[in-house]
């Protein structure tokens, strides 16, 4: 055999020989059906906005091979929605908005078997803030002003929020525990629902969201007293902190999107890369301005992180509400 037939030959063997040896690829996940977009909370609140305008982003921008199909499921503060998930017959295609109930609702109900570190880690949106809301007919203008007609009233002053021993029903606690008072908790389905009770003062307070109440603030009927945040937000600048007050609290609301458990690492991927792109999109970064949302993109390990270090902070609270033991 001439020395060329010899070496053409060899090239050839070992092309060949490269093409087995090489690992087969994975091929990558793209959801086959509509994707359950579940949102632990009623209809109107911030959870609900926000799964909407990124349902409208992903529709809009064409991001997805399938529609995303919200649902609300807010029974049991989230308890619903979690159980739905959890239960989830097809977790590559099921997947849902979070609110603090996240953490607060599997440790006040352990029944629910449900263990949020299972949960596929999708992305953190956001972070939400949180003020203190009156109605511009109380003649209550700042949180001094508040504290002693709060009371003065005792449960005959009404706080409104978005379901029982939530996210609202914490800084609830916090007020009447820190501050002598004897404020009454009223919980509703919704933030959006919360607001309108608030208008119609069928309640006399609320820390709702700035989205949730965003409007009726525009349109002069509430008023802002006081931000539990580290700083003044800046759509607020004229409200004060909690902190400016005299009082060490703050307090954000998660506002990421979750996997069922059991997803798989290529559809976990997928998600992860679909909301980067919406959170990287135009109108979702002027929503997050427009809102007073803060904080960046998390996904992974590092928010899986976060939601540990976020669930023994909510224990603490809720051990010393007394609302678990």
């Amino acid at each position: 055999m001439s020395i060329r037939k010899r070496t053409l030959f060899t090239m050839i063997g070992a092309a060949v020989l490269a093409a087995v040896s090489l690992p087969t690829s994975v091929a990558a996940f793209e959801p086959t059906k509509p994707i359950d977009f579940v949102i632990m909370a009623g209809k109107g609140g911030g959870a609900d906005k926000m799964a909407r305008l990124m349902q409208s982003i992903i529709e809009q921008e064409d991001l997805s091979a399938r529609p995303v199909v919200p649902t609300n499921k807010p029974g049991g503060s989230g308890a619903e929605a979690l159980v739905h998930l959890n239960g989830a017959s097809d977790p590559d295609h099921t997947i849902m908005v979070t609110l603090n109930s996240f953490f607060t609702t599997p440790l006040r109900q352990p029944g629910l078997d449900v263990d949020i570190m299972e949960f596929a880690p999708v992305g953190r949106m956001a972070e939400d803030t949180f003020l203190l809301w009156v109605h511009k007919d109380e003649g209550v203008s700042s949180f001094d002003e508040f504290l002693a007609v709060a009371k003065e009233r005792g449960d005959g002053w009404v706080m409104g929020g978005t379901g029982k021993n939530s996210e609202d029903n914490i800084i609830t606690d916090f007020l009447n525990s820190n501050y002598g008072l004897s404020i009454k908790y009223i919980p509703y389905a919704g933030g959006g629902e919360v607001a309108k009770q608030l208008v119609g003062q069928q309640i006399t307070s609320s820390v709702n969201n700035p989205s949730e109440a965003l409007g009726f603030f525009e349109s002069g009927d509430l008023i802002p007293l006081v931000a539990f945040t580290d700083e003044r937000l800046p759509m607020f600048p004229d409200v004060p902190t909690l902190k400016e007050s005299g009082g060490d609290f703050s307090y954000f609301m998660q506002r990421a999107v979750v996997g069922a458990p059991g997803m798989s690492d290529e559809a976990a991927t997928y998600y992860s890369d679909l909301f980067t792109k919406v959170y990287e999109s135009d109108a979702w970064q002027e929503y997050k301005s427009s809102k007073s949302l803060m904080g960046d993109f998390m996904a992974g390990d590092d928010l899986k992180a976060y939601w540990d270090t976020q669930r023994a902070r909510h224990e603490d609270i809720l051990k010393a509400s007394g609302a678990i033991n």
